[in-house]
């Protein structure tokens, strides 16, 4: 084999031990995890938004946002709840391009990953302590859950990691939201077994251990659109598509049918200024079925400090993965989508 081992073993304890919550950081976090969770069981009618940059490349640039967002979260608090998208981890199946946080300090040829999974750790903890807003991130790489489990507060499983066992198993042992994607071609029927798979107990070898879980009735879909054999979208936030995602919660029985829509990658083509329009059409479809109103009620948008995307982090604010929305067209979709509420 040609694995070659270099660092120190990682000390799991000793690194969730930096930037680990405490006194009323850590009762805020509680106070709004248990507020998600009821959201998600559809106990309480506010709408989520999963809402911030497609990564989160510059810690200054990310907390300057979460501020903005936190005092917005505040103006809209009655009707809608959001959780900061802070990715620290970007799939990168060829090899290629920016990886995430966790790669990032380091730019050598060999990244310093135990220094990288404590910036991670570092950036969720002063978005939650110095703004008060929880956050998401996507559960990438299943061996780093336990190294920040204890401050995300919502997890994604990604299009291209929806079909793993092991993505499916370890997000049957998670106790928060875990939204599962569906995958790049499209085929729902695998979000669902996914779905099936994480709200069901499992019995498998994780991290050198046996273990076995209680299930997750808290994991639940996101349509985020795919691509066909010819490279052309194939949005499926439209009403047909949500009305036959809906039949597929109760064909299959599963627990807590919630639905969020993300408004950017194949549903948009990434054509980021469409996400606003996408938000205003799923809104007038849950306005006209009571169904599509009680299952979809959140949406996952990508947006940053300002519009768009660039190839190398000249300009603050603005993304170097997907194109975002800026921060003055955010604000004023949010409230629209208070006022529409």
């Amino acid at each position: 084999m040609a694995i070659h081992e270099q660092g120190l073993p990682l000390d799991i304890q000793e690194v969730k031990a930096y930037s680990k919550l405490s006194g009323q950081a850590l009762a805020t976090k509680e106070a709004r995890d248990k507020e998600l969770a009821a959201i998600i069981r559809g106990e309480d009618d506010r709408l989520l938004l999963v809402i911030g940059p497609c990564s989160s490349d510059n810690e200054e640039a990310v907390l300057d946002y979460a501020h903005r967002l936190a005092a917005l979260q505040e103006a809209v608090k009655d009707k809608i709840f959001i959780v900061m998208r802070v990715y620290t981890a970007k799939p990168r199946t060829n090899g290629d391009g920016y990886k995430g946080l966790v790669h990032q300090p380091d730019t050598s040829k060999h990244p310093d990953l135990i220094n990288g999974i404590k910036a991670v750790r570092h950036l969720h903890y002063r978005v939650i302590t110095e703004t008060g807003l929880t956050t998401a991130d996507e559960m990438l790489y299943p061996s780093n859950l336990r190294l920040v489990d204890d401050l995300v507060s919502y997890h994604a499983v990604g299009a291209r990691s929806v079909e793993d066992q092991e993505h499916r198993f370890v997000a049957s042992g998670l106790d928060a939201p875990t939204g599962m994607k569906n995958p790049t071609s499209g085929n729902l029927n695998i979000m669902f077994n996914a779905i099936y798979a994480a709200q069901n107990k499992q019995h498998f070898i994780y991290n050198n251990s046996e273990v076995k879980t209680d299930g997750n009735p808290l994991a639940h879909a996101i349509l985020r659109g795919a691509l066909d054999e010819y490279g052309v979208n194939q949005p499926n936030y439209y009403y047909d598509k949500v009305v036959r995602a809906i039949a597929s919660y109760k064909q299959m029985g599963l627990e807590n049918p919630f639905i969020v829509i993300d408004t950017n990658h194949d549903n948009s083509g990434k054509n980021y200024l469409e996400q606003v329009r996408i938000v205003r059409q799923t809104l007038i479809n849950r306005d006209w079925n009571e169904d599509i109103k009680k299952a979809v009620r959140g949406f996952m948008i990508e947006s940053y400090l300002e519009d768009g995307r660039q190839d190398e982090p000249v300009i603050y604010g603005k993304s170097i993965t997907d194109p975002c929305l800026g921060w003055d067209k955010t604000k004023a979709m949010i409230e629209d989508i208070y006022q529409q509420l």
